[in-house]
């Protein structure tokens, strides 16, 4: 084998989930699956005290684990991974969104994993983090526009929906699954898991 076979190899290896991280993934996005079916109620309940506005609020909430599952493993498509795996969770348990949530899924999980795609998945700092969040949000926001035909709305109101999507992404979607992350890997949880070596950024 020559010496250039051997990096690719090395990297692929590198790249490539072990059983215990996909067990990670797969267990921690049903997780967020549960919960993003809650946070749905909540949404609902601030929609009739707050408008229009209450679901750009809590939005960000549904970025969380794409963002937790990345921090953690550390490794190519863990957000697509887990925005899809977390969107089945829900329409299996019963989201009145139905299949469609599946699309739902995959768009804000591109989105989310487009910032770690471009640092070639070698950095994430908060900063990255965070335009994870942001990346997402920008996404999910043109798809909810094409579906739910925002073009009808109010310029102010628009700008003010997405300014506030955007903010709830890095609160809800970046800072609040990195405050729980680095809790968690202090118990020693995520012992021998990527988050335990961090690499630089």
């Amino acid at each position: 084998m020559n010496t250039n076979s051997f990096h690719i190899s090395a990297q692929e290896n590198r790249n490539s989930w072990t059983t215990r991280e996909t067990v990670v993934i797969s267990v921690s996005s049903v997780v967020f699956g549960m919960l993003y079916l809650a946070w749905v109620q909540l949404w609902l309940v601030a929609q009739g005290v707050i408008g229009p506005l209450a679901m750009d609020i809590v939005f960000g909430f549904w970025f969380a684990g794409s963002v937790f599952n990345t921090y953690v493993i550390r490794k190519p498509f863990v957000a697509l991974a887990t925005a899809l795996i977390a969107s089945l969770a829900e329409v299996l348990t019963g989201n009145p969104a139905g299949a469609i949530l599946l699309l739902t899924g995959v768009i804000q999980g591109a989105g989310s994993e487009l910032p770690f795609l471009l640092t070639r998945w070698r950095r994430y700092s908060v900063t990255i983090l965070a335009l994870s969040s942001v990346s997402a949000a920008v996404f999910s926001f043109v798809y909810n526009w094409v579906r739910f035909d925002y073009q009808n709305l109010e310029p102010g109101l628009l700008i003010a929906m997405f300014v506030i999507r955007i903010t709830s992404g890095v609160l809800l979607g970046s800072l609040l699954p990195l405050f729980f992350a680095s809790r968690l890997r202090k118990t020693g949880v995520f012992s021998g898991l990527a988050i335990d070596t961090p690499r630089r950024g």
